[in-house]
Order: C-alpha cells, then structure tokens, then sequence
C-alpha cells in the first residue's frame, strides 16, 4: 500500500481532538512533520501522535519533509498565505472551515489549485457523518430529496469569533449552509432570507428558504440567541421522511408507510469516538482516498467556493431590509 506523507501545521484543539486521531488511524497515511509556534503545544502534540520531525517555520518543515499532502489548521484570519504558500509549491492541502475570511479568498485558493493541480478539501464533516450518509441513502431509495432541512442553534447570543474577524455565518453557521447544500442536491436556483439580531449588537440569526436546481426546497434554520446547542437536520422524499440528530447519543428516526425505523448515531458509526460518529475520520479518510485515486474531494475549494456563494446570497437576498434588534 502506497503510503501518503503529511505534514501538519497546527497543535490547537481540533488538531488534537479530532483531525489528527482520524489521521492515526489511517494505516496508508505518514505524519512526516508538524509545526507550531508554541514550543509546549508542539512538543506534547508530536509525542502523542509520535511525530519525529518538529518545526516553528512551516517553510523549513515543507523544504525538509516534502509532504504530499499539508493539514493546515489555522484560524481563519492566518490561513490564507499559508495556503497559497502550499498550493504554490504543489502540495494537496487540507483546511478546516470557513474557507478563508472571505468568498474572494476561496475563490483565490480554488483558482491557485488548479493552477497547481492540487487535491484539496474542506472540512465540512457534517457531509461525512455515518448517521447522515446512511439516512440520505436510504431515503434516496425512494427518490431524490424534494424538502430538507438543516437546523443549527446555540446559546451565545454575543459571539465573537476570532475578535470580530469574520461574522457568525461565515465562521460557524456555514457548517449547517453546506449541509444544506448537500441535501439539496442541486445547485442553488433562489434564495429568500431573514437574518435578525437577537439580545445582540450582532447579527446572530440566519433563516433562509433556498430552491435549488434539483426542485428541492430546503429551509436553513439558525440562531445563536436561543436554549443551546441543538443540531437537527430533515430529509424528505416520495413517501419517506428522516429526522436525524447526528450528536452524540442521537438517533434518526425514519417514518415510511410500512412503519418507524430508528437508528444510532454509534450504530451507524460502528464507534463511540467522536472524531469517527461526527464524521472526522470519515472526511480524513475521504482526503486521503481521492489522493491515492487521483480524485478531486467532495469538498474541494472549487466547491467550497459554491457554499461561500449562498452565504453572500443569504446576506444580499432579505425579504427585511431592517435587522431586529430585541
């Protein structure tokens, strides 16, 4: 088997608790290097993952361990020349989201892919949750998904991400965006949006109504002003209809004419780790695939560039012009 070399850059949190456990765990997959500027994260995180090659310039780690393949996890705000940097040099990267502060900049990094003729991939794991991929295949069964929904609230009404760098839509929210647009299963024909500031100077809820090409209607339902952290997503099709709560301990349950059917989020996951029944390792080991098969991600840039487009078009399509304050 065919190993593929990566190299890291980032030692925070989701490194840590998600990305690089799925990374572990595929057995055709080298952790060549890692870098960080803080010397404590660096060191605890390359032990842990057994990583030999430590770095505080990621340049130096590049030039020395010539990766096939770069995991950049870096706040929005840093990630851009990063990226460009690796693109430039020929290296298929792998990004958390959002795609960058702004649509310009995915579209930047889309075109420098290409240019480059790089293997690229966001991380919208929502796509590659077990529970959600097992559920939209069986109510695809019955047809092509004619209603979707996708909800996702939380109860923090004055977020600020990364100091006010980049807005709640596009930083966070945008998960249930591009899950939206993967139910969906079209391209995005309309747009109609309510956007609202609720016991906030911000505006921190995103309710939308989208058409896509494939004559589905799907709904986006969020706020961050409301009881907590509550991520629910619908699929409907000819006589078919799935509520699926993909979290820990969640369940879908699937309503036909012969009857309920419930199933697991750890069934369906064949896992109690979180990195593998909320899709980490699953989206990792999709990265790593389309290297090996010469195959352009699900999430690449190029597509991410799409989700980043109905975002502004949530912003430019209000059926209110005005934002409530409350």
């Amino acid at each position: 088997m065919k190993k593929v070399n990566i190299a890291l850059i980032g030692a925070g949190g989701m490194a840590n608790g998600v990305h690089y456990p799925s990374l572990r765990d595929c057995e055709d997959v080298n952790l060549v290097g890692l870098c960080d500027l803080v010397p404590a994260k660096l060191q605890a995180t390359a032990e842990r993952f057994e990583i030999d090659q430590t770095f505080s310039d990621y340049r130096e780690m590049l030039e020395k361990t010539s990766p096939d393949a770069v995991y950049v996890l870096m706040p929005p705000q840093h990630l851009y020349p990063l990226v460009i940097h690796c693109l430039s040099q020929g290296f298929h990267v792998f990004i958390e989201k959002p795609p960058g502060v702004t649509l310009h900049q995915t579209k930047e990094m889309a075109l420098a892919a290409e240019k480059n003729g790089c293997k690229t991939m966001v991380g919208f794991n929502r796509r590659f949750i077990p529970l959600l991929q097992k559920v939209k295949a069986i109510v695809e069964e019955r047809g092509p998904i004619i209603q979707c929904m996708s909800t996702f609230h939380k109860n923090t009404p004055n977020a600020l991400y990364y100091d006010g760098v980049i807005d709640v839509l596009t930083c966070d929210a945008i998960h249930a965006v591009d899950a939206l647009r993967w139910l969906g299963g079209g391209e995005v024909k309309a747009v109609a949006s309510d956007i609202n500031s609720f016991y906030s100077e911000r505006e921190n809820s995103f309710n939308a109504l989208v058409k896509f090409t494939s004559g589905a209607s799907g709904y986006l339902c969020t706020n961050w002003a409301v009881g907590g952290r509550i991520h629910i997503f619908e699929m409907h099709a000819r006589a078919i209809s799935a509520y699926i709560n993909p979290d820990a301990g969640g369940h879908a349950v699937l309503h036909t004419p012969e009857g309920i059917t419930e199933i697991t989020t750890e069934v369906a996951a064949g896992s109690n780790e979180t990195y593998k029944t909320y899709g980490f390792y699953g989206e990792s080991r999709h990265f790593v695939d389309c290297i090996q098969q010469d195959q352009q991600p699900l999430t690449c840039f190029e597509d991410a560039v799409k989700t980043m487009e109905l975002v502004t078009a949530i912003y430019q399509n209000r059926i209110d012009s005005s934002t409530t304050q409350a």
